[in-house]
């Protein structure tokens, strides 16, 4: 609050005569100044007689607030990390709600590590709830900053259409909270279904029911609290409330202070039909993400499920979710257009966490390539370059006195990159963002204008990584990666899945 110009006017005599008022005052103002703080809003919900967080707080139903909601049921969660990571949990999530028989909510792509979860590993993760919230802080400033891409715009969900419904997150709040999300709109589409009020409140109650702040809302939010640290997710697997086999060691139980253990729980028992969970309109997850570590998975370890064939297909079909077909064809008209030659995708990861201190292990790994490369050409009797296209981290600049100089200025390969600012890749963009698949790949509501276009455009998305990788996917003469990158591992799997043929 701004003080007044005349400050000079409160002499310090008046100050013990005006006292008793100053103190009435402050005690009249507390309330108010946590009404307005939505880390106290359950508390004063529980003290006062203000209306559930499920009806807004305004007489206005905020639970599924569209008639066009009815009867549906959802499954949000908290991505985090780096893209390929967020992709990770987009695919467990698509498991999670086929199983519960819940809509999956779409969520936006995340800047690089703007939302970090921690370490499953060392037992040091970020709470679900505080995890959920922030990615609603992070998706409003998205927003503010028009910069919101949707993940279903970057990667084409038609795979898992017909088995697994969704709706995207700017569908979702307008419909369920009744915020206006047009800010984070590029199209038409988009604007005429993400209408609804822009008041603070409005977005206030939505984060706490988003994020289970507030706790459980019965028939309303249901916000899972189990984490990495205490639980691994399973599905026919018979072992329910068994130990899992990895477990805190005696040093970190001691260190920090840990008394709980980790243990296996069916998630259908758990979270579907007969559970607490099931009448919630919304079931809120915190992470989705997984990986293996010694011998077990961190928290997602459903792979298969020979007893339900729905199940099983779900998880055949989100082993690989390709790109938007305007990403793939970008890749393959950069390779056929202007590489024109078979040739060699070196992703070189030197900037990032970890990577920063691997240069040595990863300019090994790209010297043994091109050796084998080498020897493969001369034996088919080809004296010509070796084509290569790079993509790393490491800007031209910053080449200088390190093995990519010196690739650089041998003759013997001739080396190919693109740039965010490259008219391929903006134009990409463009179409990607007038596409709107985000949108369109999910629920729509039935009774809205659609030719409503009320808004301006958000920012074209930096798109170059997955540009990239479609590159990558075309390269006939192989594919050498950073080790431990999950960017070298998508490549993998894109290649795998035969995604380039031109």
């Amino acid at each position: 609050m701004d003080l007044p110009a005349s400050r000079g006017r409160w002499r310090r005599r008046s100050a013990r005569s005006h006292l008793p008022i100053v103190v009435a005052i402050l005690v009249l103002l507390l309330p108010a100044s946590l009404l307005f703080s939505s880390t106290y809003s359950t508390m004063l919900r529980s003290l006062l007689s203000f209306p559930s967080a499920a009806s807004g707080g305004s007489g206005l139903p905020q639970c599924g607030a569209s008639a066009e909601l009815e009867g549906e049921r959802f499954l949000w969660y908290a991505p985090h990390s780096g893209f390929s990571n967020q992709v990770g949990e987009l695919r467990n999530a698509a498991v999670a709600a086929a199983l519960l028989n819940r809509t999956l909510v779409v969520p936006p792509v995340l800047d690089h590590h703007a939302v970090v979860l921690g370490s499953c590993p060392k037992f040091r993760v970020t709470e679900p709830a505080s995890l959920r919230a922030a990615v609603w802080d992070h998706t409003m400033q998205l927003l503010q900053e028009r910069r919101y891409v949707s993940v279903g715009d970057i990667i084409d969900l038609s795979p898992i259409k017909s088995i697994v419904r969704t709706i995207d997150f700017r569908v979702f709040v307008s419909l369920w909270c009744g915020v206006d999300m047009h800010k984070a709109c590029f199209s038409g589409l988009c604007c005429a279904v993400s209408s609804g009020s822009s008041m603070p409140a409005e977005y206030n109650r939505c984060r706490a029911l988003l994020s289970g702040l507030g706790g459980s809302e019965k028939g309303c939010v249901y916000p899972v609290q189990d984490d990495c640290r205490t639980t691994v997710w399973t599905y026919e697997q018979n072992n329910d409330g068994a130990l899992d086999q990895f477990q805190p060691d005696e040093e970190l139980k001691r260190k920090k202070k840990i008394s709980y253990v980790r243990r296996r729980r069916d998630i259908y028992k758990a979270l579907g039909s007969g559970s607490q969970a099931e009448d919630a309109t919304l079931l809120a997850f915190g992470t989705l993400f997984s990986g293996p570590y010694k011998g077990s998975e961190s928290y997602f370890d459903i792979h298969e499920s020979p007893k339900d064939q729905r199940i099983q297909t779900v998880l055949e079909k989100i082993e690989f979710l390709p790109f938007a077909p305007e990403i793939m064809a970008a890749g393959k008209k950069f390779a056929k257009d202007k590489i024109k030659e078979p040739f060699l995708c070196a992703q070189l990861r030197l900037l990032d966490g970890q990577f920063k201190n691997h240069w040595k292990a990863t300019f090994s790994a790209l010297k043994e390539k091109l050796k084998a490369v080498e020897l493969e050409m001369k034996r088919n009797k080809n004296d010509g370059p070796v084509h290569m296209f790079i993509m790393t981290d490491l800007p031209p600049a910053n080449w200088t006195k390190t093995y990519l100089a010196n690739v650089a200025k041998d003759e013997r390969y001739k080396l190919y990159t693109l740039k965010e600012s490259d008219e391929l890749v903006l134009e990409t963009a463009e179409r990607l963002m007038a596409a709107e698949h985000g949108v369109r790949s999910g629920f729509l509501p039935k009774t809205v204008d659609y030719t409503k276009k009320d808004c301006d455009p958000v920012q074209l998305p930096e798109i170059l990584l997955y540009v990239e990788e479609s590159v990558c996917s075309c390269a006939s003469l192989g594919f050498v990666g950073t080790a431990g990158s999950t960017i070298a591992g998508s490549i993998e799997t894109m290649r795998k899945n035969e995604v380039c043929k031109w």
